[in-house]
């Protein structure tokens, strides 16, 4: 798929897309700058992460990828909620290449900071 879809009513779909960047340059610090203090992330394959510090655990530990870059087809945004959909091209940390689609839903709280996400995947757990 080439073509991009963007519907937005909002600025939260410019922060989603931030995200993304920040993820695919390794920025950890950054990226965990875009959620509040007490966000839930949830991800196949893994329980809830409360809060940034269980994030930065994953992140830094935990996730199996080592590196890639998110290619978004789709963001719609609408009051305080963003859906995405798009591709994974990358490497995992054992060295495999992984290739995946991926669906995220965020919610922007209204000090403008991520307070949920939830992701899924096209194949098991990355």
């Amino acid at each position: 798929m080439s073509d991009y879809i963007e519907s937005t009513t909002n600025q939260h779909g410019a922060l989603v897309r931030r995200y993304y960047d920040l993820v695919d340059a390794k920025n950890i610090d950054g990226l965990l700058a875009l959620f509040s203090d007490d966000a839930v992330y949830q991800r196949p394959g893994y329980p809830a992460f409360h809060g940034r510090e269980a994030m930065r655990a994953f992140y830094m530990g935990q996730r199996i990828i080592e590196h890639g870059q998110h290619k978004l087809f789709t963001v719609i945004s609408e009051d305080a909620q963003v859906s995405t959909r798009g591709e994974f091209h990358g490497q995992l940390k054992d060295g495999r290449s992984i290739s995946v689609g991926f669906a995220d839903f965020f919610i922007v709280g209204e000090a403008g900071l991520f307070t949920h996400r939830d992701t899924y995947f096209s194949m098991a757990a990355v």
